[in-house]
């Protein structure tokens, strides 16, 4: 399985498991904790979640869903720029790891910039990470100039979550590279994009018919997925709510695109020419 490294040597899966909208509905629970053992049954150690998430739902059903496999999971969630003064990121923490039943994160992210200076976030990730409340601490929804902000305070910054998919490929202008320089890994939320559309395509639907993966013909969603794991050091985080999602972004694993693959996709969906601002969701 390809993986990707922290600056520490730490080495993880370069596929996780993103739980934004998790959690939110009874009928579903059982068969999205299903989904989740899945993957960590199929070797995706990593698990995504955020204070934010159905205002800790997802939290809580992460953690029944990783109950007694601890040791098998790298585990991550964030905190709200509303929360990031030093006294309130303290207590978030605490928060999260009381509703996901451990005693720390791998991983803990500012959600994405707000009106807390940087400095007082740092030092209170860093104190998190001092205490093993945390095991390392990133951001979200950091663009360069905010990557360049944390370098000037000398911070210990592991990560940088942001949107990045076919459809949003401004990050390709600078930041990746940038962070990929720096030994920060990138972690790609909405890499399948939001709201299925892309997956719609038809160039995304013709390049998975000359593809197979060990499971059967490829979908549109494993060329999309196969598209953003090419690039190196760099984590894909796609929720799957179900065992058959689960297993066909797992089955993107398989797939190699070729260069007449990468040169449709960039005549469709043009890489930046310049620098513009940070997509979010």
């Amino acid at each position: 399985m390809k993986t990707v490294s922290f600056r520490d040597g730490h080495t993880i899966p370069a596929l996780g498991m993103g739980s934004w909208n998790v959690g939110d509905a009874t009928a579903t629970r059982a068969e999205e904790i299903a989904s989740l053992h899945a993957g960590l049954d199929a070797g995706l150690s990593v698990v995504d979640t955020a204070e934010m998430y159905g205002s800790g739902r997802s939290e809580r059903l992460v953690g029944e869903a990783i109950r007694g496999r601890r040791d098998d999971v790298f585990l991550i969630s964030k905190v709200l720029p509303s929360n990031a003064s030093y006294e309130k990121t303290l207590r978030s923490c605490e928060a999260s790891l009381d509703r996901l039943g451990t005693d720390h994160l791998d991983l803990y992210l500012l959600h994405w910039r707000g009106g807390v200076p940087l400095e007082e976030t740092v030092e209170a990730l860093t104190h998190l990470q001092n205490r093993g409340m945390i095991r390392r601490w990133g951001v979200s929804n950091f663009d360069t100039e905010d990557m360049q902000e944390l370098d000037e305070l000398g911070a210990d910054c592991a990560a940088n979550q942001i949107l990045y998919n076919l459809e949003a490929r401004g990050v390709e202008f600078d930041l990746l590279a940038r962070d990929k320089a720096a030994g920060i890994v990138s972690i790609a939320y909405s890499p399948l994009g939001q709201g299925g559309t892309l997956l719609d395509d038809p160039v995304l639907i013709d390049i998975a018919k000359s593809h197979e993966t060990t499971k059967g013909p490829a979908s549109p969603a494993q060329i999309a997925l196969a598209w953003v794991l090419r690039q190196p050091n760099l984590l894909a985080i796609p929720k799957a709510g179900s065992r058959v999602h689960m297993r066909e972004n797992i089955a993107a694993l398989d797939l190699v695109l070729s260069k007449e693959d990468q040169t449709r996709l960039d005549a469709h969906f043009a890489p930046p020419r310049s620098k513009t601002p940070l997509e979010m969701i």
